[in-house]
């Protein structure tokens, strides 16, 4: 399973470089030390993707800690993106396919 969250980290970081949503630098401190589910009141949610989401996974899989075993990022996704659906759908492709490498049950997809 590791190898496959290894490549779909990589995936989400390229996905949201395309997308023109990668940012260079980092919010603030502050910022990045919300307690609000998905830092909803301190961050945009690709913000939390790169700076919160992808560094912690990646930082447990380096430290050889166990992964989450219960996500749901794209049900959040949709939600965050629901006006813009097809312009994210490369986006929630990827989320979609990590919460299922995670949790090991497929995600309640869009159609």
């Amino acid at each position: 399973m590791s190898r496959q969250v290894v490549f779909l980290l990589k995936e989400l970081e390229l996905t949201l470089q395309r997308l023109q949503l990668w940012q260079d630098e980092a919010p603030s401190a502050e910022a990045l030390a919300s307690t609000q589910p998905f830092a909803l009141d301190t961050l945009e949610f690709h913000q939390w993707l790169q700076f919160i989401f992808l560094e912690r996974l990646r930082f447990m899989l380096t430290d050889n800690q166990p992964l989450p075993s219960s996500v749901a990022i794209y049900p959040m996704a949709t939600e965050v993106y629901k006006k813009k659906l097809k312009e994210h759908a490369l986006l929630l492709d990827v989320l979609a396919r990590l919460d299922e490498a995670l949790s090991g049950k497929p995600a309640d997809r869009l159609q």
